[in-house]
């Protein structure tokens, strides 16, 4: 679920942001598109949350 919604909200931020809704803080949804698509987001790590069911 989590990786979904990571993907979900970086294509939203990244096209409010081509279609000017928001402003260059949109590049933030590149960001989350990408640890959404490699399945790893680095702030977990350093706070200990793994999110992954093994």
């Amino acid at each position: 679920m989590d990786k979904i919604l990571r993907i979900l909200i970086g294509i939203a931020l990244i096209v409010m942001m081509l279609t000017g809704t928001i402003g260059g803080w949109g590049w933030v949804g590149v960001l989350s598109l990408a640890t959404g698509l490699l399945n790893f987001f680095p702030a977990y790590k350093l706070i200990g949350i793994n999110t992954c069911k093994s």
